[in-house]
């Protein structure tokens, strides 16, 4: 046996049938931190916030590769005319903020079987700095991006643990990676979702529960058009979706995109704050 298959032995992990049930191990190499999630025919995923946006366009992409997925949101926009016409896609509305309502869809969904595949994707943005600070702004925030994925996690883990499958992938943004202008409400709602995925993963890894983290940059959606600068990078909420699905093919924890512009980010990240601070400022004018 080489140096490389042994790495490959130890890191041997236990990949769910389509039952449910702990099949045969599969196999990943030392780089990847999950499993790699490549075959899609017939697996059950779980979008939360996806009636537009990433959340709409990754439902679009996992369905065309050949999910059955169950979207909820609180509006169905395109949604349903979408699931009227296709048995393999399901619509499940949704108020994240009301617990009640996240049980009960939880519970009709996994009534019907397992979820291989939970998307928290969630989001409300509203720009605001703290010359202008809005305390209900920011509790609204936190309502529907980072508590409501508790919720939806409460809803959803314990079936998991049970089954010892599955996969929970989160959508933060590189708003959560440092404090920047007009992210007051925003960015630490996002480096909370952030910090959940890493305890999860942490707390996950031996129950055969994959746990990724998605940290897109600019991407053209709803919410983005909001915002009255230029967004460098830009991507289409089309290239955003392929982006999570070939991060998850791979077996990514973290995966961020567009690698030219959130490289530099991360980069950004390891300044001290002496030099970090006046850096933003020039760049953003802010």
């Amino acid at each position: 046996m080489t140096a490389t298959s042994q790495v490959a032995a130890v890191l041997t992990l236990k990949a769910p049938s389509r039952s449910g049930a702990v099949s045969a191990p599969a196999q990943r190499r030392w780089s990847q931190l999950n499993v790699p999630l490549t075959n899609w025919t017939g697996r059950r995923v779980w979008l939360v916030g996806a009636s537009s946006g990433i959340g709409l366009a990754c439902a679009q992409a996992l369905r065309a590769a050949g999910a059955v997925v169950m979207i909820s949101a609180r509006q169905p926009q395109g949604v349903i005319d979408w699931a009227a016409q296709d048995s393999g896609v399901q619509w499940h509305p949704l108020d994240v903020t009301v617990p009640a309502d996240v049980q009960a869809t939880a519970g009709r969904i996994l009534a019907d079987g397992p979820i291989d595949l939970l998307v928290y994707a969630a989001g409300y943005y509203r720009a605001q700095r703290a010359t202008a600070l809005d305390v209900q702004d920011l509790l609204q925030h936190d309502r529907v991006n980072y508590q409501g994925a508790l919720h939806v996690l409460d809803a959803v883990l314990p079936d998991m643990l049970a089954r010892q499958s599955g996969h929970i992938s989160l959508l933060s943004s590189v708003a959560a990676w440092r404090g920047l202008p007009n992210g007051l409400a925003y960015g630490p709602t996002k480096a909370a979702l952030t910090h959940l995925a890493e305890t999860l993963y942490m707390d996950l890894q031996d129950q055969n529960i994959g746990v990724s983290v998605i940290s897109p940059g600019f991407v053209a959606t709803p919410l983005t058009a909001q915002n009255q600068f230029a967004m460098p990078a830009l991507l289409s909420p089309e290239q955003a979706a392929a982006e999570m699905l070939k991060g998850w093919a791979s077996g990514q924890f973290d995966i961020h995109f567009p690698k030219r512009f959130t490289w530099w980010l991360k980069c950004l990240r390891l300044l001290p704050y002496r030099l970090y601070f006046p850096l933003v400022r020039k760049f953003t004018g802010l």
